[in-house]
């Protein structure tokens, strides 16, 4: 099986603490894989490295381009300054086929509106995304990401705020979906439904930890590992950036402004 994406060396830095470091990792074509890890292990960046939005400090990445990837990102920001439908909203998804100034033709309408049944959403296409729940916009945001039919769906934790029952619902479409040959790569901290859902996961802390077959990686060994690599990699920024006293004395703390990675 092909790779969807292949990572080597990959290390991404938001000040003196690295969010990413030496990441080495292949995902199959076609796989479904849980990504997960403490919070601010670095979850949201590698998304972001395999969706192209961050380029790396070192290292390389090769395997999906732009154009097949799909990614929903873990907040829907909406304006009040500029009110969109919900179906507008997802007709977005389409740029790429459309255009920034295309029309919407009737096909595509028409996959709009499918999504959005898909999700459960479902006759509400006119009512305006500000009006939405946080739920709702998730699942808003889930029909913008699978109305594209990409090669490639990355979620950045696409269940929050979402009840167990429209879980489960999106659940079985992201099944649907890397059963059709779509490669789908979530940020999760669910184990439990990592555990019955996802046959692959990747655990990273700063640093890869584990990627393989679900049940090897989410040990108790594997996970204890994750934490303690994240206190220390957090601890080593602290160290790096000591507060020198009047006194002349040095101690190390965390400052307000100091960069501070994403998960």
């Amino acid at each position: 099986m092909t790779a969807a994406f292949r990572l080597e060396g990959v290390t991404v830095r938001y000040g003196a603490r690295p969010a990413l470091d030496a990441i080495d990792l292949d995902i199959p074509r076609g796989a479904l894989v849980a990504l997960v890890g403490p919070n601010g292990a670095g979850k949201t960046t590698l998304l972001r490295v395999l969706a192209g939005g961050v380029t790396p400090d070192a290292g390389k990445v090769q395997g999906a381009a732009p154009g097949e990837i799909a990614f929903m990102p873990q907040l829907t920001v909406v304006s009040d300054d500029a009110p969109m439908t919900v179906a507008g909203y997802v007709a977005g998804g389409l740029w790429r086929r459309i255009g920034l100034f295309g029309g919407v033709r009737a096909a595509d309408a028409a996959r709009v509106r499918a999504a959005l049944a898909e999700v459960g959403l479902g006759g509400d296409e006119a009512r305006l995304m500000t009006t939405l729940s946080g739920g709702q916009r998730q699942r808003a945001a889930f029909a913008r990401a699978i109305v594209q039919d990409a090669a490639v769906l990355l979620l950045d934790e696409p269940f929050a705020a979402i009840d167990a029952a429209g879980a489960e619902r999106l659940l079985g479409l992201i099944a649907a979906r890397q059963a059709a040959g779509a490669t789908v790569i979530a940020a999760m901290h669910d184990l439990a439904a990592v555990r019955r859902h996802f046959p692959q996961t990747v655990l990273v802390a700063g640093r890869l930890i584990a990627s393989g077959p679900t049940a090897d990686v989410l040990t108790p060994q594997a996970l204890d590992a994750a934490r303690r690599a994240l206190d220390a990699a957090f601890d080593d920024a602290l160290c790096a950036h000591p507060h020198v006293h009047d006194d002349g004395t040095a101690h190390a703390h965390a400052h307000d402004h100091a960069p501070r990675a994403p998960s």
